[in-house]
């Protein structure tokens, strides 16, 4: 019996996983095909997805409170998926990665960025947007930041990580990283 539950717990987990990844997909789609769609299909579009992406946190919801085995990593994709909906992270890419717990993944794209700005193929905009989404993630991952990085956040990164405190707050308490965070956001604010 406990090897079926185990198998069982292992293809719930695939399942939302895959899930997950096709709609996080569909919004890295939306985003790329932008410029092709006019802005009322676009907002529609991403409007739809965000309906599923809410749908889909409230099943996560009801697993959570009903099988306590999937509560760390069901609590994870439930944060990835309040974050993309309260959109305190703009990039699909991003999202899914920390959803996925790839610290690893997290910092690839950020030397890619790097290397992309210095060559003028990125706005300093965009750069700055998303290197604050990446590092926001790897603090809540547990990653040690370099102080560099942690400056840029202090600096830059203060509503979507204030934002990105909001809609984690549901989740329960106890979560240090996240408090210092926090706290760094309202010092980075005075």
């Amino acid at each position: 019996m406990a090897s079926r539950g185990k198998s069982e717990t292992g293809k719930l987990r695939q399942n939302l996983e895959e899930q997950l990844d096709r709609l996080m997909q569909q919004l890295q789609d939306l985003e790329e095909c932008r410029d092709e769609l006019d802005a009322d299909e676009y907002e529609e579009t991403k409007k739809e997805t965000l309906e599923q992406l809410s749908e889909f946190n409230d099943s996560l919801q009801k697993i959570i409170a009903g099988n306590m085995t999937l509560v760390d990593e069901l609590g994870g994709m439930q944060l990835a998926i309040q974050a993309a909906i309260s959109q305190a992270f703009k990039t699909p890419e991003v999202i899914r990665m920390f959803a996925k717990k790839q610290p690893g993944q997290l910092r690839t794209r950020l030397s890619e960025m790097d290397r992309d700005l210095m060559v003028g193929k990125l706005a300093r905009d965009v750069y700055t947007q998303q290197k604050g989404e990446i590092l926001t993630a790897l603090r809540k991952l547990g990653e040690k930041l370099t102080p560099e990085d942690e400056a840029f956040l202090a600096e830059n990164a203060g509503a979507a990580l204030s934002q990105f405190q909001k809609v984690s707050d549901g989740l329960g308490s106890g979560d240090k990283v996240l408090a210092l965070a926090s706290i760094e956001v309202e010092n980075a604010k005075k």
